[in-house]
């Protein structure tokens, strides 16, 4: 009789066994056909993958000078499972660190929290950026020092002390840039600011590669198939600036010891020709190994050197707002080129008074643009905020007010081909029925009128309202980059972005603006040569006042608009205009007269008292 027992426990035996042997074939199938660190490590082992970076691309002016080169550079790469038998005293002497570096930055490499993918197959970055001169002591003995490799690149050096916001700076990727791009690995390096940062697809080219065999050792044995797999590195693409060096310079000059921007740009073009903001600080600081103790130095200090006030600094516009202002009055038919309007030391009504300083009154526009008459464009607002034959209330006047000031460029990003645009303040209905709880009249938000309140723009969009009002009445999407080798700039940054306001009300504003130069706010920036148009803007503020200037020259067929913004200067005479006239003068001449020399010398050593407070 059988045992049926023992029977049916042979075939479960003969099961498991069956089950354990199709686990192991499986998983072996796996590791050789899917899984990816299996396979590296075979790779790894017959193969040594060289890769070869390409130079960046250089980056010149709007003349042609060079800004930022390239300088090579090696790093020393290490393959932990290679490192056999290593003099570690010997190592550290020949490379100059201590034997705690050595250990610390072996151990950070092992650590897979710190260094995201490591595998012990692989190359791993070790030590950074050893200039030439260095390397070669090195080199002698590499040999030596068996599972460490060297790999070639190039470093960013700066032929100028000027545009460190401009050019911006290169560093080592972060883990999140090299989950977000597979171009690179950890240890590459990346543009973190400035161009570098906004044209690093154009600047970095392509990496290139050698396929090396090696033996059961290590060693290279040569090329894997003669080099057929082989691929040569593709240089990154040089940029010219639209920045002309020495308005940049002269820029930088007049603004030290002071807070605040200048931005100048070629109106027919919208090409930016400097953009200086205040304080600044040296390019050179940013380069090579001593980048990250100099950062953290400038990070600290309370008046924000790294902080590029042209573009993400907002501020009151001021008087400089009042042409925006003039504008949308007479397209909308508030007022025409005659109408008159009382300023008894400024604007007084129902209780309500915004101060004005002392000149004739009543005055048509014009003159009042050349006097910078506040009690005017109060006036025009509140007539405009109290129509009710073309707005059935105040909020739908107030709308189409927004849609104006937007149309010019303000309340959003102008889109500037440079990280960190600020897109500055202006309120619509909706910010004043929940500010006002639904009850507010044209006296509650008055001084909007003469750029206060609550409306902010960057120097970058005050110049690019003098830039549109040179070209009466578009502009063009103000860029820093003139060209990419081998290609051109976007079509996007040619488009011509017209306004609401009609030609012909812009040859009003240019003409006060004249007027401003010839008797007026801005007499200081007159010049025999060509004609200047201007408008002063002094900012209210809780301290000093901030001292403002926008401009351009000449009248007709206009080659640089201005903005000029020195917080804390005072009137905008006593600063923003006489700077703006020497960027002009340098810019449309290619230098500045003896006289012109002598002023900006004193202005270069004027500087503004702020004390330690952080801005």
């Amino acid at each position: 009789m059988k045992n049926h027992v023992y029977e049916n426990r042979k075939f479960i035996i003969g099961g498991i066994a069956l089950v354990i042997v199709l686990c192991y074939i499986v998983r072996l199938a796996f590791l050789q056909l899917s899984d990816g660190e299996y396979k590296s490590r075979a790779d790894n082992n017959a193969f040594f993958n060289n890769i070869i970076f390409p130079s960046r691309g250089v980056i010149y002016d709007r003349n042609g000078e060079l800004l930022v080169y390239n300088q090579p550079a090696y790093d020393i790469m290490v393959v932990m499972r290679e490192v056999k038998n290593l003099d570690t005293l010997d190592f550290c002497n020949t490379l100059g660190i201590t034997k705690k570096f050595f250990d610390e930055r072996m151990e950070t490499i092992k650590n897979t929290n710190k260094n995201p993918g490591y595998s012990s197959y692989t190359q791993q970055l070790f030590y950074a950026q050893i200039p030439a001169a260095e390397f070669s002591i090195f080199q002698e003995k590499l040999f030596r020092f068996h599972g460490f490799y060297v790999r070639e690149r190039t470093i960013r050096r700066y032929a100028t002390d000027h545009c460190a916001h401009i050019l911006g700076d290169v560093a080592e990727v972060s883990q999140k840039e090299v989950d977000n791009d597979d171009y690179y690995d950890p240890g590459d390096y990346i543009g973190k600011q400035g161009v570098e940062r906004s044209y690093e697809p154009e600047l970095r080219g392509v990496k290139g590669v050698q396929i090396l065999l090696r033996d059961a050792r290590g060693r290279i044995q040569g090329h894997y198939r003669n080099g057929a797999l082989d691929r040569k590195p593709v240089p990154g693409k040089s940029l010219t600036l639209s920045i002309d060096a020495k308005v940049q310079a002269l820029g930088e000059r007049l603004m030290e010891g002071k807070m605040g921007a200048i931005v100048a740009i070629e109106p027919k073009t919208g090409e930016i020709l400097c953009m200086v903001s205040a304080p600044s600080y040296d390019p050179h600081r940013m380069e090579g190994k001593q980048r990250g103790t100099q950062m953290m130095e400038m990070q600290h200090d309370p008046m924000k050197p790294m902080l590029n006030r042209a573009i993400a600094g907002t501020y009151p516009p001021g008087s400089t707002f009042k042409t925006s202002q003039g504008l949308t009055f007479l397209q909308e038919g508030i007022i025409t080129s005659s109408t008159s309007y009382p300023c008894s030391r400024g604007f007084r009504y129902g209780g309500m008074k915004v101060g004005c300083h002392g000149h004739g009154a009543p005055l048509p526009l014009i003159p009042a643009i050349a006097t910078s008459c506040n009690g005017y464009f109060c006036w025009g607002l509140y007539h405009m905020l109290s129509n009710r034959k073309n707005y059935k209330n105040i909020q739908e006047a107030l709308t189409t007010w927004k849609d104006y000031m937007v149309s010019m460029g303000f309340g959003y990003k102008l889109g500037v081909d440079l990280p960190g645009e600020a897109r500055g303040m202006i309120p619509n209905a909706q910010f004043y029925d929940k500010a006002y709880k639904d009850s507010w009249n044209p006296l509650s938000v008055i001084s909007i009128a003469i750029g206060q309140g609550e409306v902010t723009l960057t120097p970058l969009q005050i110049a690019n309202l003098g830039a549109t009002i040179a070209n009466r009445g578009y502009y063009i999407t103000p860029h820093i980059v003139k060209g990419v080798e081998g290609g051109h700039i976007a079509d996007s940054l040619k488009e011509k972005h017209y306004t609401k306001v009609e030609k012909q009300y812009y040859e009003m504003i240019a003409e006060g603006m004249r007027k401003a130069v010839l008797g007026g706010t801005c007499r200081s920036a007159n010049n025999s040569q060509y004609a200047v148009c201007g408008k002063t803007g002094t900012a209210q503020n809780r301290g000093k006042d901030h001292s403002a200037f926008m401009g351009f020259a000449p009248m007709e067929n206009p080659k640089i608009a201005v903005a000029v913004y020195v917080e804390n200067g005072g009137f905008g005479a006593t600063y923003g205009v006489p700077i703006g006239a020497l960027i002009m003068e340098q810019y449309i001449n290619g230098k500045l007269s003896p006289a012109s020399e002598a002023k900006a010398a004193s202005f270069q050593s004027r500087h503004i008292d702020y004390g330690t407070r952080a801005r």
